[in-house]
C-alpha cells in the first residue's frame, strides 16, 4: 500500500505520509506495532510477542478495534488501545503457551484479562 522501502526510516516515512495523504489512521503490524496518524505523528507499540506472528492475528487485531469503534471510542484511541490489548493479551497468554504454539484464538482468551487490569488500573 506504500510501496516499496529501503530500510525502516523510509519505511515509516512513507507510513506516514500515506496516513497523511488519505487522512487515515493505518497499522503495521511488526516487532512494535506502529500506528500512523493523519496528523503525521506515529504511536509505537511494546506490548506483544513472536507468537502474534500466527494466522488470523491481524484479524483478531482488526475485531478488537472494530469493537471499540462500535463502543463510540474516537478512531485515534480504538486503534491505540486496540493495538495495546491486542499484545497485552499475547503476553498474558505467554505466562501458559510457548509463542510458536500460539493461535490467533489464543489472543482472544487473553482480552478479558486485559480489559480486568485496564478496570483495576483505572479505579486506582
Amino acid at each position: 500500500m506504500v510501496g516499496a522501502w529501503k530500510d525502516d526510516k523510509e519505511k515509516l516515512e512513507r507510513l506516514s505520509h500515506f496516513a497523511q495523504k488519505n487522512q487515515l489512521i493505518c497499522v503495521l503490524k511488526g516487532a512494535h506495532t506502529a500506528i500512523a496518524l493523519p496528523d503525521g505523528k506515529i504511536w509505537f507499540n511494546s506490548s506483544g510477542n513472536p507468537g502474534m506472528a500466527t494466522a488470523g492475528s491481524g484479524d483478531v487485531l482488526t475485531g478488537i478495534i472494530g469493537g471499540l469503534l462500535a463502543k463510540a471510542y474516537t478512531p485515534e484511541t480504538a486503534a491505540l488501545l486496540g493495538v495495546y490489548a491486542h499484545g497485552r493479551a499475547a503476553d498474558l497468554q505467554c505466562q501458559f503457551l510457548s509463542p510458536p504454539f500460539m493461535l490467533a484464538s489464543d489472543i482472544i482468551d487473553g482480552l478479558n484479562e486485559v480489559w480486568k487490569e485496564m478496570e483495576n488500573s483505572a479505579q486506582k
